[in-house]
């Protein structure tokens, strides 16, 4: 499992260099030790009060941690850089820009991005708006930036010396969380539309076995039913026509929605599921689509693929494009 994480960080540094968010930006790419510098837990999980940003070693940066974040540009480069925050599955990412001198000449620009932007994706991609963007140069913004899930991202291009900003991190309780991000592939989730319309998540950055412990899709009516009667587990739901299930599968991309679904099941079904679903793709994907109708809840158990089991994975993404 090692190599296969040390495959997806160097597949993501590369990517995130040469795929930003901003379509005109064009950064140069760092030297592949120093991108990959970040990865060693001690780095992630050793949360500083302050820390300064450093532009070689942390020009991507993925951190778990709260705090102040200080960035300086050393020299006039248009170097595209990233600050990716992820939080626990129930938190959510508040931002405060402390100040921001980022001068708009030479294309100076800093964006909050609400989730994660990768190679021209985004997650999750069932809900972007233009809200969820927000570019700023010479002023920061005003108000405190608040993610929609456990994800967010900061892209910055500081082309002046001596120039830079700073914020403030804090991870806030999510009472209703929808998409999750997990960087890893191991715990038990539950994913809950609340009776809304739409899609929720979970996605892992890496490959992972999935089993679902318990399902309650398409069956639960928001109101008058109280008499519910287990189908048990009903496969194959979108070809019987049916509105509300669950997709699992995979991706080589943070979008969701082109996701290589395995299976897609629905129904009411107390009892853990048969067997795990092996997913050798880059994502891990639960996907939980709902029409509104019903009080949909998931419930499934993520464990890392080991690399044994790779080749005889129910799914290999990217396997009929070969």
């Amino acid at each position: 499992m090692r190599v296969l994480l040390c495959i997806f960080v160097a597949t993501f540094t590369f990517n995130a260099i040469n795929g930003l968010f901003f379509p005109e930006l064009g950064g140069r790419q760092k030297n592949t030790a120093s991108a990959l510098s970040w990865f060693p837990r001690e780095r992630r999980l050793s949360p500083p009060a302050h820390r300064i940003i450093d532009p070689v070693e942390d020009c991507f940066l993925v951190t778990s941690d709260e705090g102040e974040f200080f960035f300086k540009s050393p020299s006039d480069e248009p170097a595209v850089c990233g600050i990716y925050m992820i939080a626990e599955p129930d938190k959510r990412i508040q931002v405060i820009f402390n100040y921001l001198d980022v001068p708009c000449e030479n294309g100076g620009l800093v964006a909050w991005v609400d989730g994660w932007e990768l190679s021209g994706q985004v997650w999750p991609a069932d809900a972007w708006d233009d809200d969820r963007v927000v570019e700023s140069c010479d002023q920061r913004p005003q108000r405190k930036l608040v993610s929609r899930q456990n994800a967010a991202l900061i892209q910055y291009r500081v082309p002046a010396r001596g120039k830079g900003f700073s914020v403030t991190v804090r991870h806030l309780r999510n009472a209703r969380p929808c998409n999750l991000l997990l960087f890893g592939s191991e715990g038990v989730y539950t994913v809950r539309n609340h009776g809304e319309t739409g899609n929720c998540s979970v996605m892992a950055v890496s490959p992972a076995t999935v089993r679902i412990l318990d399902l309650n899709v398409g069956q639960s009516v928001k109101r008058g039913n109280l008499l519910e009667i287990e189908t048990g587990t009903i496969y194959h739901c979108t070809k019987r026509g049916l509105a509300d299930y669950v997709d699992i599968g995979g991706a080589n991309g943070l979008d969701h929605t082109k996701m290589e679904v395995l299976n897609n099941v629905c129904g009411l079904d107390s009892n853990e599921g048969r067997r795990p679903m092996f997913i050798g793709c880059e994502n891990t994907v639960v996907r939980l689509v709902s029409s509104g109708r019903f009080q949909n809840s998931v419930t499934v158990a993520f464990a890392p693929l080991s690399v044994d089991n790779i080749e005889h994975a129910d799914l290999i993404c990217g396997i009929n494009d070969v």
